[in-house]
Formats: structure tokens, C-alpha cells, sequence
């Protein structure tokens, strides 16, 4: 499969499970990320970007709760072998490639004359723990991790991140937000939430946003409501909360006020195959951040041993 129809492919289902959550609960797909945790290659690497999105979004759709992903060899290596039949799930691979110098002339400069490093794009196919033999101590690993959710040990390293994270944080009111302006992040005391999980989970979405302050990573921040680039820094906030709160094994935050942001999401996404792309890669790098600031250390690779993706 080439990588720009993998591309059309997740945006196709996201677009799909948008609106199957919209006229549901309002669980949108990316809180199946939340939910099921971060996916990992066997060797516990986590994948990153649109492709944890796209893989937790395929193991929901199966009913697979291992999280754990390998190439076809890598799982051989680690004792396990893929079942005669089983169907592959392509993910993004982004290889660095470094074009051909071109001819210059004599006045062009050397930094004129070297090419710069471009990403490529391409799929490649990875199996799930429960598509295999082998793995069954996997899988049973998972399934515990996913247990402890929400423990009041997970709160409390929710609380030591964000202690960590020198945002100015207003507490008070009924109203969740981060205003650009004045730098702050406004958020509801702790008590008005239904859990903490929940508190925790929309500070990480606001946080995100905060992140996009010109003087962190400077998104643009300057769209009005009702614009495409207003949806997409929203859009950006709801991804990063999500990875967020798998990396914490925190449950995901189902939010209402979706509904605002519904057609900005679906006409963007409908509009530009890569637009997820470009949105999910905008999400890690917020966490990234985020977790820098933190102390929090996240591996920079993303695949088995194979492969790495980003």
C-alpha cells in the first residue's frame, strides 16, 4: 500500500467513527486511545502520532486489549509467530532521505548547494499480540496495566506532572480554557469535576494548547471561532489530551461541547488527506514538550526493531 492511500484510509475511518460518536455518547475516536492505553512495539517502545491513533483504533474496532504491535520477524524473534491468515494493519514508517545535490551556480552559497534532509513516507505492516501464537504472557500483561487505571497512584503522578509545569494555572469558575493573551490557563477547581481523572484529563487539553503560546511552539493561535484553523488548534488539544492520558492511564474525557467543533473537524479532515497527519504530529510534539518540561522521559523510538515510525 502506498503511504498517501494509508493516509486516506485512517482519515476515511476517523472521519467514519466521528460521526458514529457524534450521534452517539459523544466518544470521539481518539478516546480509544485514552482508554486502551498507549500502543508499544514487543520490545515496549511506544508508537507516536497518527499511528497510535490508528492502531488504538483498530484494536478497539477487534476487541484486542494487548496494545502490542511487531512486524512480521520481529514477532518470531520474541518466540511468537503470526497465525496462517491473520490480516496485517499498515502503519506510517517516515525514513529520512537527503536528495541529490542539483547544479549551482559559482555565486550560490554552500548552504545553498547542500540539500536539506526530507521525510519519505511509507506503509508497513505490523500484527497484533492477539494475532499471534506465543503471546499469550503479553497480552496478560496488558490486560493488568489497563486495570490499575485511574488508581489513586495515577492521580497522584498526575498531579506531581503538572506541579512540574510552570504554566500559570487560574482555578475557579465553570469554564474550562487557555487564553492566549494574558498566557494563563483557566480551569474549574478540582472539586466541580466528576472525578480527578476527568480534572486531569482537561488540564492536559488545555496544557496542550498552552504549548502553543509563540514563545513554546508557536502554533497559530490567532483563529476565531467557527474558522479552519480554530478547529484544527482544537482539534491539535483533543489528540495531545488523549496521548496525554494514555501515557498516564488516565481515562479519556468525553465532552459535550464537541458538537461546537464537529464540522470544523469533518471539513478539514475532508478537505486534506495528510490534514490528521499533520494534526497528530502537531499532538506529540505538544506532548513532548510537555513531558520535557515535566522530567518526564519518553523514548524517541516508535517501532520494534524492525522499523521505526513516526
Amino acid at each position: 500500500m502506498h503511504a498517501e492511500d494509508l493516509f486516506a484510509q485512517i482519515t476515511d475511518q476517523l472521519i467514519a467513527d466521528i460521526e458514529t460518536g457524534a450521534a452517539g455518547q459523544w466518544r470521539m475516536p481518539w478516546h480509544t486511545l485514552a482508554d486502551a492505553g498507549t500502543p508499544t512495539s514487543v520490545d515496549g517502545r511506544p508508537y507516536r502520532g497518527a499511528n497510535a491513533l490508528w492502531l488504538a483504533m483498530v484494536a478497539t474496532a477487534r476487541n484486542w486489549t494487548s496494545g502490542t504491535w511487531a512486524t512480521y520477524r520481529a514477532w518470531q524473534r520474541h518466540g511468537a509467530q503470526v497465525r496462517r491468515g491473520e490480516k496485517a494493519t499498515q502503519v506510517i514508517l517516515w525514513k529520512p532521505v537527503t536528495p541529490k545535490p542539483t547544479d549551482t551556480n559559482d555565486d550560490d552559497t554552500a548552504s545553498d548547494r547542500t540539500p536539506r534532509p526530507q521525510l519519505l513516507a511509507r506503509a508497513y505492516a505490523v500484527f497484533a499480540a492477539e494475532q499471534c501464537d506465543g503471546a499469550e504472557e503479553i497480552i496478560a500483561r496488558r490486560t493488568h496495566d489497563l486495570a490499575r487505571r485511574d488508581t489513586p497512584e495515577r492521580i497522584a503522578d498526575a498531579e506531581d506532572y503538572f506541579a512540574a509545569i510552570a504554566a500559570t494555572v487560574i482555578e475557579g469558575g465553570n469554564r474550562a480554557c487557555y487564553q492566549p493573551a494574558t498566557d494563563t490557563i483557566h480551569l474549574p477547581a478540582l472539586e466541580a469535576f466528576d472525578t480527578a481523572a476527568h480534572y486531569y484529563g482537561t488540564r492536559a487539553h488545555e496544557t496542550v494548547h498552552w504549548t502553543g503560546h509563540h514563545s513554546r511552539l508557536a502554533r497559530d493561535l490567532t483563529g476565531r471561532f467557527g474558522t479552519d484553523s480554530y478547529a484544527a488548534e482544537e482539534l491539535v488539544a483533543e489528540l495531545g489530551a488523549a496521548m496525554w492520558c494514555a501515557q498516564a492511564g488516565l481515562s479519556a474525557v468525553t465532552r459535550t461541547d464537541h458538537a461546537a467543533y464537529l464540522a470544523g473537524w469533518l471539513r478539514i479532515l475532508r478537505t486534506d488527506a495528510r490534514a490528521l497527519i499533520t494534526v497528530a504530529s502537531r499532538a506529540q510534539a505538544a506532548v513532548d514538550h510537555l513531558n520535557t518540561l515535566a522530567g518526564h522521559h519518553t523514548s524517541d523510538t516508535n517501532a520494534d526493531d524492525d522499523e521505526a515510525a513516526a
